[in-house]
């Protein structure tokens, strides 16, 4: 399998949380239309005819596609960035949807994610800074990745695994009616109370 990483900020607009609620990652390219059926010979003679961009710009919009596009393939991974931090997602195919041109319908050109996990990007592993590092808005692993090698990488802390496995005592039905009394508590007339229960929710949801 191979590994991408992409930095999706674009114009200040940084779109991963439309990315992460309906699981996909996308690219707005106007004015190249659905590229599905558009083979490898066709596609670079048709973004030259149809970007704006000239020099620099068009050569690195060329690249974005050439790897989106051609390049990924499903059941590849990505890390995409996101602040401080990076999400760990499963590719699927690449598909085209007409743009409306609203906030949440600007991106044409889609992936669909499965989103696996989320982790700090100072915590990511030596092996992946590089990508985290550069400045290519869509960049390649330089080498394939197993999905054991790519769970070590991104593998949660010692210290995070141990915290896990305390949890893990508490057994699912307890935690249940643990919910259900706060539930009830979110009811009562004492305001205190209630936003204590909301507090408790909104922690464990987390």
């Amino acid at each position: 399998m191979n590994l991408f990483y992409m930095q999706p900020e674009r114009d200040g607009v940084l779109p991963m949380p439309i990315f992460l609620k309906d699981n996909y990652i996308g690219f707005d390219w106007p004015g190249i239309g659905d590229l599905e059926h558009v083979g490898r010979e066709e596609w670079q003679e048709l973004a030259v005819h149809t970007c704006s961009e000239q020099g620099q710009a068009l050569l690195d919009r060329l690249t974005e596609i050439g790897l989106f596009v051609y390049a990924m393939q499903d059941g590849d991974y990505l890390l995409v960035a996101d602040g401080e931090y990076v999400h760990l997602g499963d590719l699927g195919d690449y598909y085209y949807v007409e743009s409306a041109g609203e906030a949440e319908d600007i991106y044409s050109h889609r992936r669909g994610v499965t989103w696996l996990k989320r982790m700090p990007k100072a915590e990511l592993h030596a092996e992946l800074r590089p990508l985290a590092e550069g400045q290519s808005t869509l960049a390649k692993l330089d080498r394939p990745v197993s999905q054991e090698l790519l769970e070590k990488w991104t593998a949660k802390p010692a210290h995070e695994g141990h915290e896990a496995s305390r949890m893990r005592h508490v057994d699912d039905e307890t935690i249940a009616e643990a919910l259900e009394i706060l539930k009830k508590a979110m009811k009562s007339k004492d305001l205190e109370r209630k936003e204590r229960a909301a507090i408790a929710i909104l922690r464990f949801a987390k």
